[in-house]
């Protein structure tokens, strides 16, 4: 099935022209027949225009040009904007709004010929950890439909283990493209903030959001990540650093490399079963010729009440926008006042709405300096908590998600706990570091991934690809698929 294909396994056929891009995106679109009913991963896809895409690579390929990405059938979550495609954030406020351009990483695929359809669900403004908050749909995970994919790009990395396209894009907040990937049993890489322009993402916090990737394999994530890099003029925040070809890291070898394990990381609540894999995944890397090393990342305990104060606060100023006045849904009002209120109360779900009072009660005056500015100092500690220990190691490895996949509806009611499925990934975010999920094991009954994390300095890609892909190439996890007939 072309469909099942890494973009380096189809990329090769595509190549040789044993294959075609529109063979390749047929099958995409067969699949999604096939199983999207349960597993619910796109809100919306134009086959049409996917198959007039992939026609227009075949031509480049029958002309003699050749890419990676050449003729790749990729879906998009549904906070980036495609020119003539839905952008509707999970979100009934923003109605039937079809972008008008689009984002500089969308500019990017086009530019190397792949083929960019379907929009994916998620969490509404990627605010949540199992694509439950959609205004839309509740995405299944394809390992066990009446589980949740994680979040808030579960459409994401529920198509991509599901088979539905070749490779994916998310946004990762904090953990949106790595928790999903590790609960999926996929490839989620979170790069470095500025590493790529946020042009064209709709904004949730904007000092955390990245885009990022999701694949079925590490050479893929290298491959994605090297084409959306890059300085862009219309992202003041994107860095002007090289972008490094990032496939020739994939050495296979990490014999020398420091492996920092963070004692603050391995907490008591962690899943006993999530505990054996990472151990397991551990071991493997000292048996490949790591060194482990044992650090410290005193301000930990701090994240994830620092994330929810800095994350909402922004959220609260970005999601002001949305109004009823200017694009989106418009609930009428005797006045203004009454016409935003209206329009915002029909418009958002229950956790933007709740993210947006805890954004607004923290930026208001009296409490501004108790909350955000201490907040922002306790940022830079975790920052500098990660800093020294780069001093010391190389990458610092973590558990992905302290649980596996939980069943549909088992913690919508409890949001501290939904909260807490994001206690390894958020400092990353904090600190603009680079992360990345690969799978590293499986619960033994019910059968769910496992993820092990990977985490690198700013601008450090190319050593959690290489020690993320050594890792793969001496375990099989992420050769296994989800029982969807």
């Amino acid at each position: 099935m072309l469909n099942a294909l890494t973009i380096s396994e189809l990329g090769k056929k595509l190549a040789a022209r044993e294959v075609s891009a529109r063979e390749a995106t047929q099958a995409c679109l067969d699949r999604i027949q096939q199983v999207d009913g349960r597993v619910r991963a796109f809100v919306s896809y134009d086959a049409r225009d996917a198959l007039a895409q992939a026609a227009a690579a075949d031509q480049r390929l029958a002309a003699g040009e050749r890419g990676p990405l050449l003729g790749v059938p990729l879906g998009i979550k549904d906070v980036i904007s495609v020119k003539g495609q839905p952008l509707r954030c999970g979100s009934k406020i923003l109605g039937q709004f079809v972008s008008p351009y689009d984002a500089t990483v969308i500019q990017k695929l086009r530019a190397a010929g792949a083929v960019v359809f379907g929009r994916l669900n998620m969490d509404e403004f990627a605010m949540g950890s199992s694509t439950e908050n959609s205004a839309f749909q509740t995405t299944g995970n394809p390992w066990d439909t009446s589980r949740i994919p994680g979040g808030s790009s579960g459409g994401s990395a529920a198509a991509v283990a599901a088979d539905e396209c070749v490779a994916a894009l998310g946004s990762d907040t904090g953990g949106s493209i790595r928790q999903p990937a590790a609960l999926c049993g996929c490839v989620g890489l979170k790069p470095s903030y500025g590493r790529v322009s946020r042009f064209g993402l709709v904004a949730f916090a904007s000092s955390l959001d990245q885009i990022g990737s999701f694949t079925k394999q590490v050479r893929d994530a290298a491959t994605m990540l090297e084409a959306l890099s890059g300085v862009d003029p219309c992202d003041s925040t994107s860095v002007p650093q090289p972008v490094p070809h990032y496939a020739t890291s994939l050495s296979g070898e990490v014999k020398g490399l420091r492996l920092g394990l963070a004692k603050e990381y391995m907490v008591g609540g962690l899943n006993p079963e999530v505990r054996l894999a990472m151990d397991a995944a551990v071991n493997q890397l000292v048996k490949l010729g790591a060194e482990l090393v044992e650090i410290s990342l005193p301000h930990t305990d701090y994240a994830v009440a620092t994330y929810y104060i800095i994350a909402t606060a922004e959220a609260s100023a970005n999601l002001a926008r949305f109004d009823g006045i200017r694009y989106g849904a418009r609930v009428e009002g005797a006045d203004p006042t009454e016409l935003y209120s209206k329009t915002r109360g029909a418009g958002f779900g229950p956790e933007v709405k709740r993210r947006i009072l805890l954004g607004t009660y923290v930026l208001s005056s009296g409490y501004y300096d108790a909350y955000y500015i201490r907040a922002q100092k306790v940022r830079t500690l975790i920052r500098a908590d990660f800093l020294k220990a780069f001093e010391k190691v190389d990458a610092i490895i973590t558990p992905t998600s302290p649980t596996p996949a939980f069943k549909i509806g088992e913690k919508a009611d409890d949001p501290l706990q939904m909260y807490l499925m994001d206690i390894f990934t958020i400092s990353a975010n904090l600190a603009g570091i680079c992360g990345i999920s690969v799978p590293c094991g499986f619960t033994p009954s019910p059968r769910l991934p496992i993820g092990l994390q990977l985490l690198g300095k700013p601008f450090g890609e190319e050593t959690i690809l290489r020690v993320a892909h050594a890792y793969e190439q001496a375990t099989a996890w992420h050769k296994e698929k989800p029982p969807l007939s």
